[in-house]
């Protein structure tokens, strides 16, 4: 497993996004999950440059010997699960959906596996994928 840190900008999401494609490149992950798993890395990022006050945001990816892929995302910001949110209801009317949730819920459906814990004041997000 390799490790990515920096700090927690918008001007470093590109860096983040090319850490992680190029690992799962080296992974031999398809390109159509691999596109999945962008749009995922840029949500989760996002969020946490956005809204949690976090000096870094760290990534590792690793390939496992069952085919799958996990990345770990931590970082200092409020301790906040995104596991713990409300599915959002996507049949609702646009007026009546209250912003918010729909990044997590793109993430819950496009990973096979998650997990969130806070430990020693860090965020910590793992996601997993079947390659």
């Amino acid at each position: 497993m390799e490790d990515f840190e920096v700090s927690a900008t918008i001007e470093n999401l590109h860096s983040i996004d090319e850490f992680i494609s190029s690992r799962l490149e080296e992974a031999g992950c398809p390109m159509k999950t691999l596109m999945k798993i962008e749009i995922i890395v840029d949500e989760i990022c996002g969020n946490i440059v956005r809204y949690s006050g976090a000096s870094f945001i760290r990534v590792s990816v690793s390939k496992n010997e069952d085919n799958t892929v996990t990345l770990t995302f931590t970082d200092d910001g409020k301790p906040y699960d995104p596991l713990s949110s409300e599915e959002p209801d996507i049949n609702a009317s646009f007026d009546d959906r209250p912003i918010g949730g729909l990044g997590i819920f793109i993430v819950r459906n496009t990973m096979d596996k998650l997990s969130y814990e806070n430990k020693n004041g860090q965020n910590i997000l793992t996601a997993e994928k079947n390659l």
